[in-house]
């Protein structure tokens, strides 16, 4: 397969002529993955509450449940927020795949891999996609992107 970078080097276009734009697919990956992590953390934070969630933590054997059931829900909440607006996303992709990774080894590995039964196929996915943007950034059509364009435009 060949691919032809158009001069701004913000769209592609594969063999067959279709156009591609990673922006565009990192904006679908952040929202889609962004609404997950905020449906996630508001569950925490507001429907089990920062004692619930500690002692949900404490049951599953979690170290230092009572700090570590609120610092989760929030992460997950503000990180998910923040993943959306593409705002701090390489910091917030590390934090959020920290974050599911441990979730993966402390309470999810020893059911195995399927959701259904307790696995860790969706912390899996959602470390994944963290790691994924941590890695290669938000893209353009994000805040910090925008971010970026006025710190180059004021150092001129």
């Amino acid at each position: 397969m060949t691919t032809t970078i158009s001069p701004d080097a913000t769209t592609t276009r594969s063999a067959r002529g279709l156009p591609s734009s990673p922006s565009l697919a990192l904006l679908v990956l952040r929202l889609a993955f962004g609404a997950i992590f905020i449906a996630h953390g508001a569950q925490k934070v507001f429907v089990f509450g920062f004692a619930g969630t500690s002692g949900s933590f404490a049951d599953m054997g979690v170290p230092l449940a009572s700090i570590a059931g609120p610092a989760v829900g929030l992460l997950e909440l503000v990180g998910g927020v923040l993943l959306v607006l593409g705002l701090g996303t390489r910091i917030v992709g590390i934090l959020l795949a920290i974050d599911m990774v441990v979730a993966a080894v402390l309470v999810h590995l020893p059911s195995g891999i399927f959701a259904s039964e307790g696995g860790y196929e969706l912390t899996l996915a959602l470390a994944a996609a963290a790691l994924a943007l941590a890695l290669v950034g938000a893209g353009r059509l994000s805040l910090d992107a925008v971010v970026v364009n006025r710190r180059s435009v004021s150092t001129r």
